[in-house]
């Protein structure tokens, strides 16, 4: 029974039972109980983070906070001048970049290519963008690993792709079209629609983001006077907005104002693709499947390490019952010994992971193809999982001890079996 007369008892016992124990019993039950805690975080945190690296990406290299882009049944942007002057009139924007956008083939070696030879083409998305607030959104000079930015009198001049080029690409598959021997300074040929400019690379964009690894850059003025726009209406307008101020409700804000009468005004978490949040939700489940394991395998350490504990002290027990002390309160004391080694057991992964594991991740992601994965851990669902592991511990932890308290008394006291 749950008296306040057994739970005190129970405490009594528990905190003598813990300073009585061997240093060496003690400490290795806490060790598991720390690597089952950060198998319960680390493991799903770091499936989840592969997928969270890409999308931090692509938030910051490419939509920005929020992005507007055309109507499905628009080739553009209508009436982009008087939008523009409305996103930068806003107090919550920091910068905007407006870009053009259409489908191109590049293509090298032109020159040296016999009738005979297989032409060295690739298509790609050509972006119009002004360099300046382009980069000041974001920060696309950053992505340039080879070579130099654009200038915004940078004419015949293009930023290209990795994955446009061979050199690059990390596969051998014919499907994945891409230039061969085109570096820095080579020239290129440029065909939009039916007009063909020649080009030179003046700079090599080295991403994680598809939208900036496959897809080249020039200077906005060019591109327009290629496709023949000359009415300002652009493709895509990324904002950035200032530091504190909330995507959502700057998107609705443009929505009142009539801002999705002429485009899709989207938050960059409604820009990302659908089938990163599938693999969210997918990498969660294995990760969840992979820490219910590791949680099965410590709550069988500890009823193994409680059982033998209240085996051993049967006798012990035996006593304690017949001078008096009911068996709910020596249950009691088993359950506390089971929430001290949990509790304390989170309470240092906890620490690890807050204070050693997310900056270390932050500071080193690791290096994958397709992004930099960071360590995932929601204070929310790191919290439910502390509660996890100090309820199913605490059922390991009574198990036992209910099977060796009901035994007789008597029994107990003279060691029988």
């Amino acid at each position: 029974m749950l008296s306040p007369l057994n739970i005190r008892i129970g405490f009594f016992l528990a905190v003598r039972q813990i300073r009585r124990a061997s240093l060496w019993t003690t400490g290795l039950i806490i060790f598991i109980m720390v690597l089952t805690f950060l198998n319960l975080v680390v493991v799903s945190g770091i499936l989840v983070g592969l997928i969270e690296g890409s999308i931090s990406a692509w938030h910051k290299e490419y939509t920005s906070d929020i992005i507007l882009s055309s109507l499905p049944d628009k080739s553009y942007i209508e009436n982009s001048p008087n939008l523009l002057a409305l996103v930068k009139s806003l107090p919550e924007t920091a910068a905007v970049s407006a870009r053009y956008s259409e489908g191109g083939v590049l293509e090298a070696n032109y020159k040296s290519r016999k009738a005979t030879d297989k032409p060295n083409i690739a298509s790609g998305q050509i972006l119009g963008i002004n360099p300046t607030d382009e980069n000041a959104v974001t920060g696309l000079a950053a992505s340039v690993t080879e070579g130099s930015y654009l200038l915004p009198g940078d004419y015949d001049q293009v930023l290209i792709g990795q994955f446009l080029l061979k050199q690059y690409v990390p596969v051998d598959d014919p499907n994945l079209a891409a230039l061969d021997n085109v570096a820095v300074g080579t020239k290129i040929r440029l065909k939009v629609g039916e007009v063909v400019r020649e080009v030179v690379v003046k700079g090599i964009i080295q991403s994680k983001v598809d939208a900036l690894s496959r897809n080249v850059f020039m200077v906005d003025s060019q591109l327009r006077s290629l496709i023949g726009r000359s009415d300002g209406n652009v493709d895509q307008i990324a904002i950035l907005l200032q530091p504190g101020a909330d995507p959502v409700a700057v998107r609705a804000a443009l929505e009142r104002s009539g801002a999705d009468k002429n485009a899709r005004v989207q938050t960059y978490a409604d820009a990302q693709p659908q089938f990163l949040k599938d693999i969210i939700n997918t990498f969660n489940m294995l990760g969840t499947g992979f820490s219910s394991i590791g949680l099965i395998v410590a709550s069988i350490t500890i009823f193994i390490v409680i059982f033998i504990n209240a085996y051993t002290r049967r006798k012990f027990i035996g006593i304690l019952k017949g001078i008096g002390i009911t068996g709910h309160a020596i249950e009691i004391s088993y359950v506390f010994q089971s929430i001290f080694y949990a509790a304390l057991g989170s309470l240092i992964g906890l620490g690890l992971v807050y204070l050693l594991l997310v900056p270390l991740f932050l500071a080193h992601p690791i290096n994958f193809p397709f992004s930099d994965g960071i360590l995932v851990a929601p204070v929310g669902q790191t919290l439910f999982r502390v509660l996890l592991l100090i309820v199913t511990t605490v059922i390991a932890g009574f198990l036992p001890a209910w099977m060796v308290v009901r035994r007789n008394t008597l029994d107990s006291i003279l060691g029988r079996n």
